[in-house]
């Protein structure tokens, strides 16, 4: 895939200052920023979710062991109970 990108005066001294400390093109040094910028997302939505899970909040409620596919039917069920049936 071919790029056309705008650069302000910033970043366009950014990428020369890169290019020249790493002696790469700039093709190299964009898809370099590239799989960096990926990996560094990646790792932290992996993180968030080895946090989430690693945490007292999952498994903390109990309740039947089917209740995300039938939570529909346990609502009507509760509602019942509590108002009856008209």
């Amino acid at each position: 895939m071919r790029i056309s990108a705008r650069l302000d005066d910033e970043r366009a001294e950014k990428l020369r200052q890169l290019r020249v400390s790493t002696q790469l093109g700039i093709s190299e040094v964009v898809k370099r920023a590239i799989d960096l910028l990926h990996r560094q997302q990646t790792e932290r939505s992996r993180k968030k979710v080895d946090d989430l899970l690693s945490s007292d909040f999952v498994g903390c409620a109990e309740g039947p062991e089917d209740l995300a596919g039938n939570y529909k039917r346990y609502l009507t069920q509760s509602l019942l109970g509590k108002h009856g049936a008209g």
